[in-house]
């Protein structure tokens, strides 16, 4: 394990442009993901997150509900259709009191291809080695069960798309 990076991957049974666009389209990804935007993903942009909870499941509706109305910053490093989305936020937030943009942010990437068996989304994030001590480990441990959770939420919500 690397303590610097988490990686996660799901199959889905989707095609690729279907999935581009659940991940690449702001409003398709809070969706799933659980978060309001203020604004398309666009490269070199900024958009505002606002936790929201997730419509595709009850029970990670629960555990996210404590913290809507909370906002994030998540700057937006690439929009490479059909296949790459990248973006920097803070992981598991900053603590109250502290300047977020003094803070160390992680990069999240999400990449895609074409398998055999569907599409294959590969989630990383990397730079926990630059997070605070304090709340490195905590954050590294959270995001990564957020991250499994999140890929079967996309999972879920791509088939519930697809009966709509």
């Amino acid at each position: 394990m690397n303590p610097d990076r988490i990686e996660k991957e799901v199959v889905l049974k989707a095609p690729l442009e279907r999935v581009w666009r659940a991940i690449s389209d702001a409003d398709e990804f809070g969706q799933w993901f659980g978060v309001r935007f203020d604004g398309p993903f666009v490269p070199g942009t900024s958009v505002t997150g606002v936790m929201t909870p997730t419509a595709v499941d009850e029970e990670v509706a629960k555990a996210q509900q404590p913290y809507a109305g909370q906002a994030d910053r998540w700057q937006i490093v690439a929009v490479e259709p059909p296949r790459r989305l990248a973006f920097r936020w803070h992981p598991f937030g900053v603590e109250d009191g502290e300047d977020e943009a003094s803070q160390p942010t992680t990069l999240v990437e999400f990449t895609l291809e074409d398998t055999s068996g569907g599409v294959l989304l590969r989630i990383v994030e990397s730079g926990f080695e630059a997070i605070p001590a304090a709340r490195r480990q905590s954050a590294f441990e959270g995001n990564s069960e957020g991250w499994s959770a999140q890929t079967e939420l996309i999972r879920k919500y791509l088939t519930l798309s697809e009966k709509m």
